[in-house]
């Protein structure tokens, strides 16, 4: 249904250090700059760009929003969740970990401009 996801950012290098940890800590590779200052990842078919707002304005996170990862293991979606912990965001909701009755590994992360992700993997 999706053709790419573009995030806002206010530093882009620590945004692009940021996604670059989280990004290769699922086996994709670490973004790079397109002509229009913007970083680029591609991975599994999805399209990600990190990219200060064209409207010139202060990047914002969406309240209620959360964009996210599939990730193929519980043990991949700690890992990305430990990477982007190195790499200047910050957990939250709760710990990673399986939530009760869901079927679901979850951990949540917000990266350098508050922007809220998860690493959702499918149990069973």
């Amino acid at each position: 249904m999706f053709s790419h996801v573009v995030v806002g950012a206010n530093d882009l290098e620590a945004s692009k250090k940021f996604y670059d940890a989280i990004i290769t800590a699922i086996g994709g590779k670490e973004g790079f700059m397109d002509p229009n200052g913007r970083a680029v990842y591609a991975h599994g078919g999805g399209v990600l760009l990190v990219t200060k707002p064209i409207d010139g304005q202060p990047a914002t996170h969406a309240n209620g929003g959360t964009i996210g990862f599939r990730m193929e293991s519980p043990e991949q979606a700690k890992a990305w969740h430990d990477a982007g912990v190195a790499a200047g965001g910050t957990t939250c909701e709760d710990p990673p970990g399986e939530r009760e009755g869901s079927g679901m590994y979850l951990a949540y992360l917000r990266d350098p401009s508050g922007n809220k992700l998860c690493g959702l993997h499918q149990l069973g």
